[in-house]
């Protein structure tokens, strides 16, 4: 069974994530040329190395030390799925707050924890003043076909920082 939870940032450290398998094998990816979405062929392994991982620690302490939300998916006491929604508004009208982070352990996809940590993560953001969330998603079909069932739909004012930051992602909102 499942188990859900808020991590608190003194859990938040390496071995948090040893039984954590972020591979990911894309073939597929949107890509938007000349204005226009298409698939292309774009295979690629998506993993971390150690320091993406440390960086990834830095970032989810950070967002929990700021008032964030960090909020993690538990099978057999080992982390199997995280979100981030960092705490500051954005956008002005369009209240957004940013989904700085969602994954599930590749040994875990399919079992509904992704759908699970992205409402708790619109719920949270909802009763933290905002309006919609903003995603820069992964481009790979797989991903971006989670988002569009999520109710997700292409961002008309991108955010520049993930612009430049992830070129190749793609630029959605959410209303809450």
């Amino acid at each position: 069974m499942i188990q859900y939870r808020n991590l608190s940032e003194a859990e938040i450290n390496r071995g948090l994530f040893s039984d954590f398998v972020r591979r990911q094998v894309v073939t597929k990816c949107w890509r938007k040329e000349n204005g226009e979405w298409k698939i292309k062929d774009v295979p690629f392994v998506d993993d971390w190395s150690e320091e993406n991982y440390a960086t990834l620690v830095s970032c989810l302490k950070n967002t929990v030390l700021t008032g964030g939300f960090v909020y993690g998916a538990f099978y057999d006491r080992k982390l199997k799925g995280f979100v981030s929604v960092e705490p500051a508004l954005f956008g002005g009208e369009q209240k957004y707050l940013d989904l700085s982070s969602i994954h599930v352990s590749e040994d875990m996809r399919g079992q509904g924890i992704g759908k699970a940590l992205f409402l708790v993560a619109k719920e949270w953001a909802r009763e933290n003043g905002a309006g919609k969330l903003y995603i820069s998603a992964h481009s790979s079909v797989e991903s971006q076909a989670f988002y569009r069932a999520m109710g997700c739909v292409e961002e008309e004012v991108y955010n520049s920082r993930h612009v430049k930051e992830e070129p190749c992602d793609c630029q959605l909102e959410c209303s809450l």
